[in-house]
């Protein structure tokens, strides 16, 4: 059987199926993408407002290179399909006590900031800290995020033959019990303790070599002019011109399985035929049955368990202002001088925001993550924990969130109303069987990058991508899972050829009964 005869089916078109999608038509293969919602871009979406749409997932690019490289992969070129604009400002840093830290993609000048911040010590805390993030992230990157199927004693091996890592990493230490040895300023550690929650979990549960989560942001931030949303949008218009279809507003049912593999996916009303397919869902769905029953074995519990953070998320379209009296500037300016892009207003103690999520709890006292997409439309995140259960929550959050705000001295013209609101429940609607959680398997534990989910799965035929596979959250994580899966089918696409029945005309497969149905969504990260 030839590539090009050989059907590829993707349930889900966040940007980990879109980029398989584009790798697989790249390669000749015959690729169908169905998705339950109307667009691309799974948890990259945008919201509608008087302003124009907005963000509602994430708002930068950062480890630009792996999208430079798919992009390459496929023969064309990042910057002729989306608009990049480099962020001089990482990140703007608020405390209570009126005290603010910007973070930049020049080194020195940010070095120069934390000594302003805090002093000579804290500079000298801060690039050492620096080095030591780039040191694992170079250690680490081809071990664990580029390497399809990493393991424990693999690694343990590549530590020993680096001694120099094991420091660095400080192995039996948590994020926040590392940061506290490295800074002696408590919101240095704060500050850096933050980057946990980029993957969903709790610095003060999370491994220390998370900390090299701020290496990937110090390199370098993109914005995507347009919104982020224009980055799925491009790379599904480049699936298309390769040949690739994609049926959105399409529910998936059940995933068919004959003689022990895979062989076709099923919507409420059509049936396609199938000799590899890509879950670019949560692979808790997976285990819950929603795919059916036959798919249900696929992953174990162990790889979708427990689960990470969720949010509650704001997107809305106001206008900003800072109150004379308690603006950092001390004066009244336009949010647009005052607000970057990325702006993190951080609670008084951290260690009680976490412990409110870990008990299932909204925080009293919450760090809040306000993206300013321009100064009309924002996006505030406020870390949550998941759940699949829908309460009344909307005063309650919407008191906290703009008042926590207020004491900052920032104000909006128009309150934001409930359907400007996304909940952890609401996010389990919009990704079943989630939980409600961004970025699927909780982080915490020392291996827990070792217990997620790879592109292979134990049923034949069937491969994951995504945020909730290895390497882990996040869009340059997910689209390095893309690469993954599709280097896994087409390594596996010879011995499929010759060893499943073949296909008949019409897409029915010859072969054993058809497993059992149960209802199902699917659903795109």
């Amino acid at each position: 059987m030839s590539n090009a005869a050989q059907k590829a089916v993707i349930i889900g078109a966040g940007i980990g199926g879109l980029t398989t999608a584009l790798r697989l038509a790249h390669a000749g293969l015959d690729v169908t993408v169905l998705e339950r919602h109307a667009t691309p871009g799974g948890k990259m979406r945008t919201v509608p407002s008087p302003a124009g749409p907005v963000d509602a997932g994430p708002t930068v690019m950062t480890m630009r290179h792996v999208f430079d490289q798919l992009f390459d992969d496929v023969g064309e070129t990042l910057s002729d399909h989306v608009t990049l604009v480099a962020e001089a400002v990482l990140a703007r840093h608020w405390w209570q006590d009126g005290s603010t830290l910007d973070l930049h993609a020049d080194p020195e000048a940010s070095a120069s900031a934390v000594r302003d911040f805090a002093g000579a010590q804290a500079e000298r805390e801060f690039r050492a800290f620096s080095d030591r993030m780039a040191r694992l992230f170079r250690g680490f990157d081809a071990p664990m995020m580029q390497a399809a199927r990493p393991g424990l004693p693999a690694l343990i091996r590549h530590v020993l033959t680096n001694p120099s890592l094991i420091p660095a990493m400080a192995p039996l230490s948590t994020l926040a019990a590392s940061l506290q040895r490295q800074f002696s300023d408590p919101r240095l550690a704060q500050l850096f303790g933050r980057y946990a929650t980029y993957v969903g979990g709790s610095p003060y549960q999370s491994p220390a070599i998370l900390g090299l989560i701020w290496h990937a942001e110090a390199s370098g931030v993109w914005r995507v002019q347009g919104g982020m949303h224009k980055l799925a949008v491009a790379v599904e218009t480049l699936a298309k011109a390769k040949g690739a279809q994609f049926h959105y507003g399409c529910d998936v049912d059940r995933i068919e399985v004959q003689d022990g593999r895979v062989c076709a996916v099923h919507t409420r009303d059509e049936r396609f035929a199938a000799d590899h397919i890509v879950f670019n869902g949560d692979p808790r769905a997976l285990y819950q049955g929603l795919l059916g029953q036959s798919a249900a074995n696929a992953v174990a519990r162990q790889a979708t368990e427990p689960r990470s953070l969720s949010a509650y998320v704001w997107t809305f379209a106001a206008k900003a202002r800072f109150s004379k009296e308690n603006s950092p500037a001390g004066r009244s300016l336009p949010s647009e001088q005052i607000l970057t892009h990325h702006n993190v207003f951080f609670g008084a103690d951290p260690a009680a925001e976490f412990n409110a999520l870990k008990e299932g709890l909204m925080p009293d006292d919450p760090t809040l993550y306000i993206c300013a997409q321009d100064d009309n439309r924002f996006e505030i995140i406020m870390n949550g924990p998941p759940t699949e259960t829908h309460t009344e929550e909307f005063e309650q959050c919407q008191t906290l969130v703009f008042g926590t705000l207020a004491r900052f001295g920032l104000t909006f013209d128009l309150a934001p109303q409930v359907q400007h609101l996304t909940t952890p429940a609401g996010f389990n609607d919009l990704f079943p069987a989630s939980a409600g959680s961004l970025y699927g398997r909780s982080p915490h534990g020392m291996i827990a990058a070792f217990a997620r989910p790879t592109a292979r799965t134990k049923l034949p035929g069937l491969y994951l991508a995504g945020g909730g596979a290895h390497p882990g959250a996040g869009i340059p994580m997910a689209t390095l899972s893309a690469r993954h899966a599709a280097e896994a089918i087409m390594s596996d696409r010879a011995l499929t050829s010759t060893s499943r029945p073949m296909a008949m005309p019409g897409g029915i497969s010859t072969g054993s009964a058809i497993a059992g149905k149960k209802p199902s969504r699917s659903s795109a990260l």
